[in-house]
């Protein structure tokens, strides 16, 4: 993008977040193509939303890392203990009396935890949700790839609205003159009646189709607003033109290629398979012992294990160390269910990726040919075009003098009018095979 667009693309982007309640004039955006989708890759919510899932996805693979290292924590508490009469006893003879309880107790404890075996559950665990969050950032590609489409085909359906409407604008016109034209002929005894109200009848017909094209460039319009998810009340003047100087691709193999490597969402099942062979692993985890080491600090007032049988009314701090093994002897063969839903799992995801590769081999090809009849549409509709215009500057030659009846007018313009459209649709074809082509190797 030149300097001067990406000038005018932040002026148009001001105004645009400035939002207006009604549709007033100064709400005009004139956008070529490459603007309206810098506007939506910063505006979508579509694409917000996706962002929002890989920031999760990532934030999920930093939480299961984290149960890798030791864990750290500190509690602390005060207890106060109601008062209870002082015990004595007689012991042979003696009268023995036991210390008064200490009714204020606190405690402070830090411990640590750290997991020294899991039966490769922890890295498991990692590596599957790793894959994930591989995963996600590609579903972003892709929904980005999504956005783009979209832009690009309500853009281009925009412009042959509005080209549509500026035709049957021009045949408004053009008609409207061989009206005024048919009224003098009639005039001079060169028209009958019937023949001028063929014209009459032509021209209300047209100024019909005229107000379906109005009402199309507005719907067209409110669509390439919300794709770009702007205020509906804008309006959008169309910049830029197709082009014609078709790109070129290779043979549809090469094509099948470079789309099974480029794909987002074929690398993404790919992730997902790897993530599925690690939930296995995961899974399987519950077959082994875990061992745990844990240790404790306690500061505490007062410490029953310095002071078991005269407790004294002072901090004293003690700590213990734990090598704590477990194994599941026997817990209904959970471990085994769980391994065999991983499995299916891992299947399931395999399988996807099979059906997926095959649905895209059919989209490509497909987009292939597509694109192809559309190359070969335009160089007919182009020479159609070029016919028709011909035909009917001789034939509103014929009829200004007098030399042809008004049907042959009529059908003139028609052929006229139907091979402009054709063009113009054929254009605007070429151009959405062209970006679905794109989308479907993954190049754009």
């Amino acid at each position: 993008m030149s300097v001067r667009n990406k000038i005018l693309l932040s002026v148009s982007l001001f105004y645009i977040s400035l939002g207006t309640p009604s549709v007033q004039a100064q709400d005009v955006l004139r956008l070529t193509v490459d603007q309206a989708l810098q506007i939506a890759q910063d505006k979508s919510h579509t694409l917000k939303v996706s962002e929002s899932k890989v920031k999760a996805a990532f934030a999920r693979l930093n939480e299961v890392d984290a149960g890798k290292y030791p864990l750290l924590k500190f509690a602390a508490s005060y207890t106060r203990l109601s008062e209870v009469p002082k015990l004595s006893m007689v012991f042979m003879g003696n009268s023995i009396s036991f210390p008064d309880p200490i009714l204020d107790n606190y405690t402070s404890k830090l411990s640590l935890t750290q997991p020294l075996f899991l039966g490769n559950k922890l890295s498991a665990s990692s590596e599957m949700v790793e894959n994930i969050a591989q995963a996600s950032k590609l579903d972003s590609r892709k929904d980005n790839d999504e956005v783009l489409f979209a832009v690009r085909n309500a853009y281009w359906i925009l412009y042959k609205a509005q080209e549509f409407k500026k035709i049957l604008d021009e045949n408004v016109q053009s008609v409207t003159g061989h009206l005024k034209d048919a009224k003098n002929l009639m005039e001079q005894g060169l028209l009958t009646r019937n023949d001028l109200l063929k014209i009459e009848v032509q021209l209300s017909d047209i100024k019909y189709k005229q107000a379906d094209a109005n009402n199309g460039v507005q719907l067209a319009m409110l669509a390439l607003n919300n794709t770009l998810s702007i205020s509906i009340a804008t309006k959008i003047e169309i910049a830029s033109v197709p082009e014609l100087n078709s790109e070129q691709f290779g043979n549809i193999n090469e094509l099948l290629e470079t789309s099974y490597r480029n794909r987002p969402d074929l690398q993404a099942t790919k992730y997902r398979i790897q993530a599925a062979e690690s939930g296995v692993t995961a899974a399987k985890s519950g077959w082994y012992p875990q061992v745990v080491l844990a240790g404790n600090y306690t500061y505490s007032n007062p410490n029953q294990r310095v002071s078991s049988l005269s407790p004294k009314k002072q901090f004293d701090g003690t700590w213990d160390l734990t090598l704590a093994l477990s194994y599941d002897l026997w817990n209904w063969n959970t471990t085994g269910h769980q391994t065999e839903q991983a499995e299916a799992q891992m299947l399931q995801a395999k399988e996807g990726f099979s059906m997926m590769r095959d649905g895209v081999t059919l989209e490509v090809t497909q987009n292939y040919l597509n694109l192809n009849l559309a190359k070969e549409k335009i160089k007919i509709s182009e020479l159609a075009r070029s016919q028709a215009d011909e035909n009917y500057r001789v034939t509103g030659e014929k009829f200004k003098q007098g030399l042809t009846l008004s049907s042959d007018l009529i059908d003139a313009e028609v052929a006229l009018l139907t091979a402009k459209t054709n063009y113009t649709t054929s254009v605007v074809d070429y151009e959405v095979a062209l970006a679905k082509m794109q989308k479907s190797i993954g190049t754009k």
